[in-house]
């Protein structure tokens, strides 16, 4: 359970009849969006750890509706992860609430998207197969 209450459950999973509160969800395809803009290449400096998180909020669906000072919110998250992850200290347990607050900000979870009314639609994975009725196939055996 989060600080805002527990994550609601995904639209499918959900059954409903009466009225939902709050704003409407807004659901958006999963995967990279096709208009990003140029954006910074990561850091050269920074953890490896960092730079694979900043690249991957590149191809996430909740890019779409990312603008300039979020991008450059993603770049102050990477720097100070990176600097966490560097460090030869332990954690500080008041940097890492804050790292995950400004990630929680961006919507890197799936509970952050929940919560702010926001579903991708997932890509299906791997072929789908027909669904043959086997009472049909016995019907077209006996010519019926």
């Amino acid at each position: 359970m989060g600080a805002r209450g527990p994550v609601a459950k995904r639209s499918e999973e959900r059954r409903r009849r009466n009225k939902p509160d709050g704003p409407e969800l807004v659901q958006a395809p999963s995967g990279p969006p096709s208009d990003l803009p140029d954006l910074p290449e990561p850091d050269s400096n920074w953890h490896e750890i960092a730079v694979d998180w900043y690249l991957s909020l590149r191809d996430s669906g909740q890019a779409v509706f990312y603008q300039a000072s979020d991008w450059a919110t993603a770049r102050y998250a990477a720097e100070l992860m990176s600097r966490l992850l560097n460090s030869d200290r332990a954690p500080n347990g008041q940097l890492v609430a804050a790292l995950n607050s400004v990630m929680g900000s961006l919507l890197t979870t799936e509970g952050d998207r929940r919560r702010a009314r926001i579903e991708l639609e997932r890509q299906p994975t791997g072929p789908t197969l027909a669904v043959v009725s086997p009472l049909d196939s016995y019907r077209d055996l006996a010519g019926g």
